[in-house]
């Protein structure tokens, strides 16, 4: 028992280390909960899409993956194209700043979340290299205790999202000026163009 704790904090650690840093993905979520828009739908998203990453990469489908680098090509050309193409959004956002406020999301706002929520992770190369390559890689050094190590990682999936969609609303207020959009969606929009080009010019 006491080893398969060992190896489930050593896969939380191991998970937080690689998904804390602010990416795409983080940098959705972080928007979403501030405007408080379907967070829990982007949340669900986030932590069900990399358990079931993590779970393929502890089951060893990064060897699998390895073998045909083309894969890893042809996805990082379309998430490229995806991050450049919400790049320019952000930009128009940024150029027309909005005050946001806590109001619910409508219907279509979540399924619009959605959608960019789920384009966001599996277009993301970067996603399959974290998850299903190296956590796979580390987890298989644990041998019979991979899978504690895997449960271990969504674990830290599944906090980190939670406290990043559910805590950025206490930036709510500050976020209720205009100025104060224009500077993260810029923010946003310079990121979001600088891993595209870098998916892209990788990718050829």
């Amino acid at each position: 028992m006491g080893s398969a704790l060992t190896a489930a904090a050593a896969g939380f650690g191991t998970g937080l280390s690689l998904i804390v840093a602010i990416g795409a993905q983080n940098a959705f979520v972080l928007r979403q909960g501030i405007r408080r828009q379907a967070v829990l739908t982007v949340v669900a998203v986030c932590a069900v899409s990399d358990a079931v990453l993590i779970a393929a990469g502890v089951a060893g489908v990064g060897a699998a993956v390895t073998a045909w680098p083309p894969a890893l090509t042809l996805v990082g050309l379309i998430g490229g194209a995806f991050l450049l193409s919400y790049a320019v959004l952000a930009a128009r956002r940024a150029l027309r700043p909005e005050a946001m406020s806590a109001a619910g999301a409508t219907a279509g706002s979540r399924r619009g979340a959605l959608l960019a929520c789920l384009a966001m992770t599996w277009l993301n190369p970067h996603v399959y290299l974290d998850t299903v390559l190296l956590l796979g890689s580390v987890a298989a050094g644990h041998g019979g205790l991979r899978w504690a190590f895997g449960l271990g990682a969504m674990i830290g999936s599944v906090v980190w999202f939670s406290a990043l969609g559910y805590g950025a609303r206490l930036l709510s207020g500050f976020f209720g000026r205009p100025g104060a959009w224009r500077f993260l969606d810029a923010l946003i929009a310079v990121m979001m163009a600088a891993m595209g080009l870098t998916l892209v010019i990788g990718a050829l």
